[in-house]
């Protein structure tokens, strides 16, 4: 993957760009933002950049080959493994940092999901940002920077990486999966600006998921039984809620941009556009407002290990009016 190859980040490319012209690379970045949405195949292709024969990536010499299929002894690329990124794979990097580049002019590190260094690999992988080396780039990757501690942050050149666009998102789908203009549309506009949540719901049987759910949310809540039978199938695992809560929220955001615009092209679910005018025209401003506000207080009741039948009876009682 070269610069060109990457979608809807091009002032990211840019700084780099001029970062590798002026010959200033900081010693460590922290490339940041939501997840899916080319962090980590950036730091690639600037590791690809910096080793290329011709500094540009160019995906046809031998350095960049070896980048591409992950055999360059230069760029080494550190992930989780389970829950955290491990002591010993931190003391490793460090290890490997004291020798120089084996091939090219530097090594370059790459540090996935960073955020998920438990205190002990922080910690060892502070000395070494304490340490910097003109031969050693560091690339740290997160899509929850928040949790690096700041002694960390304060150490690392910050380049933040923003949802891409839905047009983009669909070019991309476009050009690369050969998708129907529907299902498309629908998925760049459920993405939120990740192309790898695009792709991760194409894969996962989104659209039909989506699609019964979203025909039990229009069977409304004001019958009792149905508002019980909704809230007992809302989900299983988490993933699934997770998703489910995504959809719900999505259709209430729908509901009021069509009240307060009275347009349909800027709804997420435009093949359900006629659905969202019944259910809007029924609804005053306020009613949706009090029902994303519902949603909302369901979910983070839920991500606090509330009672999971008990929260979602609860909010389908107050969707339904009758709270």
């Amino acid at each position: 993957m070269s610069f060109e190859g990457i979608y809807g980040q091009d002032k990211q490319i840019a700084i780099l760009r001029r970062s590798m012209e002026k010959g200033r690379i900081p010693h460590a970045f922290l490339f940041h933002g939501m997840r899916g949405i080319g962090k980590r195949t950036t730091a690639v292709a600037f590791a690809k950049a910096l080793l290329c024969e011709r500094k540009t990536a160019c995906g046809l010499c031998p350095a960049c080959r070896k980048v591409e299929s992950g055999n360059h002894p230069d760029v080494v690329v550190i992930t989780p493994q389970g829950q955290f990124i491990k002591i010993e794979d931190i003391r490793d990097l460090r290890n490997q940092m004291r020798f120089r580049p084996l091939e090219g002019p530097k090594r370059i590190f790459i540090l996935v999901d960073a955020e998920r260094m438990n205190i002990a690999s922080a910690n060892s992988l502070l000395k070494t940002l304490e340490e910097p080396s003109l031969v050693n780039v560091l690339i740290l990757v997160s899509s929850r920077p928040y949790q690096l501690p700041m002694t960390i942050l304060s150490r690392c050149q910050k380049l933040r990486f923003h949802p891409i666009p839905s047009d983009i998102v669909a070019r991309y789908l476009e050009e690369k999966t050969g998708l129907d203009g529907e299902t498309v549309a629908v998925l760049a506009a459920s993405s939120g600006g990740s192309i790898g949540r695009a792709l991760e719901m194409h894969g996962e049987s989104y659209l039909t998921r989506r699609k019964r759910f979203i025909g039990k949310i229009c069977e409304g809540f004001s019958d009792p039984l149905k508002g019980i039978l909704f809230a007992g199938d809302f989900g299983k695992d988490r993933k699934e809620i997770e998703l489910r809560f995504e959809i719900l929220k999505s259709w209430y955001r729908d509901l009021m941009v069509y009240k307060e615009t009275g347009e349909t092209k800027k709804l997420i679910h435009q093949d359900f556009a006629e659905a969202v005018r019944s259910m809007a025209g029924g609804m005053t401003p306020s009613d949706i407002l009090r029902a994303l506000e519902t949603v909302e207080w369901a979910h983070k009741a839920l991500e606090k290990n509330a009672n999971k039948q008990l929260t979602l009876e609860a909010m389908t009682f107050k969707l339904s009016g009758q709270a």
